[in-house]
């Protein structure tokens, strides 16, 4: 891909973050998204064959812009269960308040719009993916609660660290992200845990 090509890739997948946060999610068609990049439709089509596939691209291009894999490295490095179910807790939740703006408009949106819902389900399952590792890493080092299976544990943990959760504590009940943060990572280890640990 040429510099040209990769500056107009670049530019597409941030006007489309801006959209998204700009509190009009609405405005997020194909062809607001050209429009507000200041390219045609056809140009846009040509880095994107698909609306889905750019709403997609966008929150993968917010991830990396704000390196998420930095973020989790603590966790994917870890070495106990436990280091790693408090590693993630805390990547995850501190990584929130970061796409709040665009989670709060791909949730609002997935109602009534599949590519919207198809996007925000893609990044989810990034989040459930990293939910089954921290749980892996607890049943290897026989920390998980002997009651939970593996599928329950990891339920339970990606409902914990949903973004409707942070957003009921921190912005409807009024919690500092702090007190997010450890009350959360305790009910995280109080779920999942043995309690003789």
């Amino acid at each position: 891909m040429s510099r040209k090509s990769e500056e107009t890739r670049a530019r597409i997948l941030q006007t489309t973050l801006d959209l998204l946060q700009s509190g009009s999610p609405h405005l997020t068609r194909i062809s607001d998204i050209a429009k507000a990049a200041g390219i045609s439709r056809q140009a846009l089509y040509l880095h994107f064959p698909n609306r889905a596939e750019l709403l997609v691209a966008a929150t993968k291009y917010l991830d990396e812009k704000v390196n998420i894999d930095a973020s989790l490295a603590e966790s994917r490095a870890a070495s106990s269960g436990m280091m790693r179910l408090d590693a993630f807790v805390r990547a995850w939740g501190t990584h929130i308040p970061v796409i709040y703006g665009v989670g709060r408009a791909l949730m609002a949106m997935s109602d009534t719009d599949a590519e919207a819902r198809a996007a925000w389900d893609d990044r989810m399952s990034a989040v459930r993916h990293g939910c089954a590792a921290a749980v892996n890493a607890l049943i290897r080092d026989g920390d998980l609660r002997p009651d939970l299976t593996d599928d329950t544990a990891t339920d339970l943990l990606w409902t914990i660290l949903s973004v409707r959760n942070w957003e009921a504590l921190t912005q409807t009940c009024g919690w500092t992200q702090d007190a997010y943060l450890a009350e959360i990572s305790r009910l995280s280890r109080g779920a999942l845990t043995r309690p003789d640990r």
